[in-house]
């Protein structure tokens, strides 16, 4: 625990037992280990939450992936439906020249 040994832990308990005394130790011990317990319990939903925003990180990279998939799909399509648009325009204009000449022709 923190590089500590046995000896250093009798140190520093008897350092404690000579400044806070007999009588105030226990509580000490015990507010300690409450206050160690707590840290414990942060510290692990620290470690859950930097979970969670790593997945949240990955399904927003997915949604990007998927957003600019999207768009460049609508893109090809949108340009084939301008080239169909145009070769339908083309084709109409010849079937009107076609047309014109005949109109002359029985009139």
């Amino acid at each position: 625990m923190f590089g500590i040994g046995i000896p250093e832990l009798i140190v520093i308990f008897i350092v404690a037992l000579i400044f806070i005394g007999p009588k105030r130790l226990p509580d000490l011990a015990r507010t300690l280990a409450k206050a160690l317990a707590e840290f414990r319990n942060v510290a692990e939903e620290v470690k859950e939450n930097l979970d969670i925003d790593g997945v949240l990180a990955e399904e927003k990279e997915k949604l990007l992936k998927d957003y600019e998939e999207t768009k460049k799909n609508f893109q090809e399509t949108n340009e084939e439906a301008e080239r169909n648009e145009k070769s339908s325009d083309d084709e109409t204009v010849l079937n009107k020249e076609e047309i014109k000449p005949r109109r002359m022709k029985e009139g």
